[in-house]
């Protein structure tokens, strides 16, 4: 098996990932950054975006494992990084896939494809934007305010939580459409909550300000123009490998209700 580590870059981070190599190059596994099996992220839910847009291209081939050592790893149910060695050596993973944003953004005749584990955002760079929103081709509303945030299932906990999205769970293949600071008048008008939009719908923005700012996951950007941008949920998913099955929601208590330990997992 190929494999390939992506680190945070601290000395934890880096400690634990020259731990990693050696151990699984001791067990015949191949360290190959180009084309890896699998891709061990160390660090926190920042290096598992910076892995997963590394090896975007490689989604069928490639399988994702997440070991955190900050203090907020939503991807990552491992206690120590010992633990999650022994497991790739001995077989013993369960796979699970979710699904990801996809957003096509049309520029002038050109589109571009872009994939999103987490969220897809436009805004405003000087002020609000304003957008036209269409779901399936049928004009839904006129938004003005700060911007828009399009999340996957996995990436509702993060960004979209905060602006008051529902937390959703990752087996449904969905994306969600919540607003950021909406301006309601005899103009403008939105629905004021956010949208689940389920898998084969289509939602497409049409943005009518001069100057915006989108981000994908953790890159930034400022296009030239956008003619439309169109968003769904990805043909491709991501797949990461666990080491037991550990319910989401559980997941969701640990992360943002459960105060009992602080401490980062990497420092155990």
């Amino acid at each position: 098996m190929n494999f390939a580590v992506v680190s945070r870059g601290d000395e934890i981070s880096e400690a634990k990932k020259k731990q990693a190599i050696e151990h699984l190059q001791d067990h015949g596994y191949t360290y190959h950054e180009e084309s890896p099996d699998t891709v061990i992220a160390i660090g926190g839910d920042g290096t598992v975006l910076q892995a997963f847009h590394t090896y975007k291209q490689r989604l069928e081939k490639t399988a994702f494992i997440a070991y955190n050592t900050g203090h907020l790893g939503f991807y990552s149910d491992w206690d120590t990084v010992e633990s999650l060695l022994e497991a790739v050596v001995d077989n013993s993973l369960i796979m699970v896939e979710y699904p990801l944003v996809e957003a096509v953004m049309e520029e002038e005749g050109v589109s571009k494809t872009y994939l999103a584990l987490n969220d897809v955002t436009i805004k405003g760079v000087k002020g609000s934007v304003q957008i036209d929103v269409h779901l399936n081709q049928y004009h839904f509303e006129s938004f003005k305010g700060d911007g828009l945030c399009i999340s996957s299932p996995s990436g509702s906990t993060g960004y979209n939580k905060s602006l008051g999205g529902a937390i959703v769970h990752p087996s449904l293949e969905m994306i969600q459409l919540s607003e950021m600071a909406s301006i309601n008048n005899r103009v403008y008008r939105t629905i004021g909550s956010s949208l689940v939009i389920p898998k084969h719908h289509e939602l497409t923005l049409v943005p009518k300000a001069d100057a915006y700012m989108v981000s994908v996951d953790h890159e930034s950007f400022q296009p030239d123009t956008i003619c439309r941008m169109k968003c769904s949920v990805a043909k491709q998913r991501i797949r990461f490998l666990r080491s037991r099955s550990f319910p989401f929601w559980n997941r969701v208590k640990e992360a943002f209700i459960s105060l009992n330990d602080c401490e980062p997992r990497g420092t155990r």
